[in-house]
């Protein structure tokens, strides 16, 4: 949908160039204010659009590309009887606002920041200005707040205001003038559209949201309360107040108890859906007049960005010359691309077995072949097999249905009958096993594990494989994502069919077997198309990139690998997680009571507002500068992690709400979450794992994440007792030892390092002799512990500040143990120093092994830069060790075959094993040695690589 629909086409003529009307009044009656949501169209850009890099540089561009393209269109489209007179951007600054002052969690579920889109940001609010449209943030408040006093004063001053965004939070503005647009359904939402959706008017949308919370931004509202019955409650008694006031009435035990006892969750998260409408601005409505963009501004910025497309279309749209913009190198060249037009309408249906057969007779003359699946879902270990898609050349391919299910005329589910015209799935099989498995013939496939998955569980083993998405990460780890569809578009200049567009989205949306066979060839044949087409452009760029070997012996060779990992999965102990669930819950209750009687009344632990007046309007206590912290425009004094922290130290209440707060964590993540991830059939967790998902090599874990099971706190490491190995079996767990120090000793060259780990020395007693002139042998459990920080402090580019919060003390006494620990081991900072150069000229480092990890931004300025120069130094030395358990990963199987066990889990810098009970020790020995010898012949290490193993019942035992 183009923009200039959403704001209607031209039907009052302008002299302006961009047909915008511009007015000299003052904002009153006739004047029509838009409020564009930047973070939606920000988002929307990034997600929508496949990932771009400025090719001068490197710089990730796309969703500034795609956020240009919008506000183009916008500006377009702004003309006729309903264009603005008045626009602005709002935009969020920084993450910390007002609402985390009153309730520390509040949007702490929130996924961090994609790293390629953190450096856009700013780009954007250059974007804005270049339009000439005015772009606007306030420090402590969120861009819902800025709209909201926006909302409120030109409504006050008698104009209309269209809010440009989808965000329901914003509906309870609408009314009296006030209207929203949602961009992406081009629906305009009133008064009706926010009772469709809330089942209550805009004036009482804050009630409700405060009754059903809002999982997204962590409010936590009443449990068991979602809108529907919100809705219900608020309309029958008016109001949220009166509801809670004459909560006693309410005959339903559980909904009766729960608002009373929540009473102040519920009056706490009303505070935080409620918009703020009288914001202390810097700014007037008249300051955001619609002025056209200046076109030497405009153009010189869509030129530095390099966006050729757009800078020649708003060039003659201005009737000028566009500026001169070099053309790059061709990422691959011409004659590595088939120059095959896409057609769908080609692809061929195979729905018998002779035409089957001329497929599997061309593939074996070719020795290759690309080869996809279609599935019922993501999730390989529930998904049933839906049809298969082959190519064998560009332009020609083929979609083998085998279960779609038949249409019922205008039923959106269709019924459960298969379609006709389909093969049976054994006899598609049992002919296309042979191929699968002929090592002679080449099995290509973009995120071939998937596959591999699928067909294993249908008991074929394809082999021998390459994968598309390997390829481009080994070349362009760092630079973009690797999914099908901005590959396809970056290097092939295709934009592939989407897959909503067949199967629908939210609760309308359908699983692939109901899509019809005719529109599934199309889709799934050209999935086969581009990944032979992606295969030809990468496979000898491999070499020229100087990358083969990694492709070849660290990223290829693990899929079969993982793929029987997940398969395997680990079982886990419901009871355990529900017993823990239920222990949880009663620590949490006594250490309530132990705050309570430690504030000396009672209150509601979670209540950040509550806890801060009783820590420094009752108890008086102060931060360890002897101030209070800041509050924010509610007055609730800030009472996050950090500051609790630095209070730990003086005062057991804080310690102990630290202690609640992570205990209410470990039960809602894990102890509770972990249960809706036991597979029914096998009573066993499957979590998936992304090979591709990290710049510096690492694995990433998935659905469910189980990397990031916290190991510090005694109830954190507990959690690993409901991984448990099957009767007559045991638990093995080998983890290197202080792998990423080693690394750096030999690396940096440093010989006091070295020779710590070659004579088997504490590394962390010996970092603390040296620099604080300690003798080992009167070494502190304190000194050390400080000594411990820095060491793996530095490895991560730790500041003055981040190591003061670690060890709560001074900063000038942090940065000076750090300015120390440069001088004791000069050999780091030259380390540093050196990799930060090599970044700078090529745009990227590299592993021991040759991984390639590019540092696009590298030579950007401001904050940017101060991550990206960490992020060079650290990713040489995490990227080797990622190597290291990746190359010991690769060849665990072939070395344990004759023992009874099975690799499990990869978990950082673990690996953890299930085995018959009786070969657990000869499998330590074993799986040992491929670990501590994995560098070896390809890298001789100057320091010896260790690793710990443990076995038991349970993962806990183990480790």
């Amino acid at each position: 949908m183009g923009w200039h629909y959403a704001f209607g086409r031209a039907s009052l003529q302008s002299n302006s160039v961009w047909g915008s009307l511009q007015m000299d009044t003052k904002f009153g009656k006739g004047c029509h204010l838009h409020l564009i949501d930047g973070s939606a169209f920000i988002f929307r850009a990034y997600h929508a659009l496949p990932p771009l890099t400025r090719k001068s540089d490197g710089l990730p561009v796309g969703a500034v590309s795609g956020f240009c393209n919008m506000l183009q269109r916008y500006v377009e489209g702004n003309n006729g009887a309903d264009a603005a007179t008045h626009v602005a951007v709002i935009f969020d600054k920084g993450s910390h606002t007002f609402r985390n002052d009153l309730y520390d969690l509040y949007k702490a579920n929130r996924e961090a920041m994609p790293e390629d889109l953190r450096p856009q940001i700013p780009l954007t609010r250059k974007a804005t200005e270049a339009f000439n449209i005015a772009c606007k943030e306030l420090e402590g408040f969120e861009a819902d707040d800025i709209i909201a006093t926006l909302s409120c004063m030109a409504r006050e001053a008698g104009g209309r205001v269209t809010i440009v965004s989808s965000d329901k939070d914003l509906m309870q503005l609408v009314g009296d003038g006030v209207e929203m647009l949602d961009p992406m359904k081009n629906k305009r939402i009133d008064r009706d559209g926010v009772i469709e959706k809330f089942g209550v008017g805009p004036e009482r949308v804050v009630d409700v949201q405060a009754l059903a919370g809002d999982s997204v931004d962590n409010v936590p509202g009443a449990p068991g309360i979602g809108i529907k019955t919100a809705a219900l409650l608020i309309n029958e008694y008016g109001d949220l107040e009166s509801l809670l006031d004459r909560a006693g009435e309410i005959k339903q035990p559980k909904r009766r108890e729960t608002l009373i006892e929540k009473r102040a969750q519920i009056e706490m998260s009303k505070r935080l859906v409620q918009l703020d409408c009288d914001m202390d601005l810097d700014f007037t409505l008249e300051d955001l007049e619609v002025r056209d963009p200046e076109p030497d501004v405009l153009l010189g910025f869509l030129s530095e960005m390099e966006f050729r497309t757009i800078t020649q279309r708003i060039a003659a749209k201005l009737g000028t010359e566009p500026p001169v913009i070099a053309e790059p190198a061709a990422e691959a060249a011409a004659d590595e691309v088939e120059a095959v037009p896409f057609d769908a309408d080609k692809y061929e249906c195979v729905s018998d077995a002779s035409a089957l057969q001329v497929w599997i007779d061309r593939i074996v003359q070719a020795g290759y072949v690309a080869v996809d699946t279609e599935t019922t879902s993501l999730d390989e270990m529930r998904a049933d097999i839906v049809g298969i898609s082959l190519c064998v050349e560009p332009g020609q391919a083929c979609y083998i249905p085998i279960a779609h299910k038949a249409s019922r005329g205008d039923d959106l589910f269709g019924s459960d009958d298969l379609a006709e015209g389909q093969m049976d799935r054994d006899e598609v099989l049992g002919m296309l096993r042979p191929l699968l498995e002929d090592p002679s013939v080449l099995k290509i496939g973009q995120n071939m594990k998937y596959d591999a998955k699928i067909f294993a569980l249908l008991g074929v083993d394809v082999a021998p494989i390459d994968d598309t998405m390997l390829m481009s990460y080994a070349m362009h780890g760092g630079l973009h994502n690797h999914g099908m569809d901005g590959l396809s578009e970056r290097y092939l200049s295709h934009k592939p069919i989407e897959i909503k567009s067949l199967l629908g989205t939210g609760k309308a949306a359908v699983t692939f077997d109901r899509v019809p066979v005719d529109d599934a060839v199309k889709y799934a044949a050209e999935d086969a198309d581009i990944t032979l087409r992606l295969w030809q452009a990468f496979k000898p760029k491999l070499h020229r990139v100087g990358v083969t070997t990694v492709y070849e012996t660290l990223e290829r060779p693990l899929v079969p690998v993982l793929a029987r990992m997940e398969m395997a999965g680990i079982k886990v102990d419901r009871d355990t997680l529900s017993r823990m669930s239920n222990a949880f819950a009663q620590k949490m209750a006594g250490l309530e009571a132990e705050i309570h009687e430690l504030a000396g009344r009672s209150f509601n632990v979670g209540s950040p507002k509550q806890l801060g007046e009783i820590m420094f309007d009752e108890m008086g206590l102060t931060l360890p500068d002897g101030k209070k912290p800041s509050t924010g425009k509610t007055g609730a004094y800030s009472t996050g992690a950090d500051v609790l922290e630095d209070l730990a130290t003086i005062h057991d209440l804080p310690r102990r709400i630290l202690d609640w707060r992570q205990l209410s964590k470990l039960k809602s993540t894990y102890t509770d979450a972990l249960q809706e991830h036991i597979n029914p059939d096998t009573g066993r967790v499957h979590t998936s794992y992304s090979i591709a998902g990290a710049n510096t090599g690492r694995l990433a874990s998935t659905d469910p994440n189980l990397q990031n099971i916290p190991v510090r706190s005694e109830e954190g490491r507990r959690i690993r007792e409901a991984f448990v190995a099957d009767d007559g079996k045991v638990l093995v767990s080998l983890d290197y030892s202080q792998i990423e120090l080693r690394i750096l000793a030999h690396v940096a060259g440093i010989p006091a390092l070295k020779q710590a780990f070659v004579d088997g020395v504490d590394i962390h007693a010996m970092t603390a002799s040296e620099m604080f002139d300690v003798p080992l042998d009167e070494m502190t459990p304190e000194v050390r512990r400080q000594a411990k920080a820095i060491n793996f402090g530095v490895i991560y580019g730790i500041s003055g500040f981040g190591l003061a919060r670690n060890l709560r003390i001074p900063r000038d006494q942090a940065q000076g143990f750090i300015d120390r620990y440069f001088e004791r081991f000069p050999g780091i900072r030259a380390y540093m120093d050196d990799t930060v150069a090599f970044a700078k000229e090529h745009g990227y480092v590299q592993t021991l092994f040759g991984r390639k990890i590019h540092t696009p931004e590298i030579n950007s300025k401001g904050p940017t830069a101060g991550f990206a120069k960490r992020a060079a130094i650290n990713a040489p030395i995490q990227g080797t060790a990622a190597d290291v358990i990746r190359r010991a990963m690769t060849r665990m199987d072939t070395a344990i075959e004759r023992i009874p066990a099975r690799m499990l889990l990869q978990v950082h810098d673990e690996l953890l094993f299930e085995v018959d009970a009786e070969a657990a020790d000869d499998l330590i020995e074993v799986a040992r040695n491929v670990m501590e010898g994995a560098a070896d012949p390809a890298v001789k290490l100057d320091v010896h690589l260790a690793v710990d193993g443990g076995q038991g019942a349970t993962w806990a035992e183990a480790h």
